[in-house]
């Protein structure tokens, strides 16, 4: 297998793991692993020369940065993990 096929697979696996806690609401670990999936594909999209994947991985890359910066100055008040509450 090619380094770009570990990279595409290991990236799709790490942004669905992202998915399911986003939907598990465990927050801020699914933000995490879509960095690390976000990374990965603009990686996969360097060694295919492919733009249009590296200008979507950017443009999500800054979303989920600018949210992350804007939690982190506005931090939310003091609550229950989203995962406790969500089944509680």
């Amino acid at each position: 297998m090619k380094a770009v096929d570990t990279t595409k697979w290991t990236s799709t696996v790490v942004q669905l793991a992202g998915y399911g806690l986003t939907g598990l609401g465990v927050t801020p670990w699914n933000i995490y692993l879509f960095f690390i999936g976000i990374f990965l594909w603009f990686s996969v999209g360097v060694m295919w020369k492919d733009r249009a994947i590296m200008l979507v991985h950017v443009g999500a890359f800054v979303s989920l940065l600018a949210g992350l910066l804007r939690r982190a100055l506005n931090p939310a008040p003091a609550r229950r993990s989203s995962v406790l509450y969500w089944w509680a």
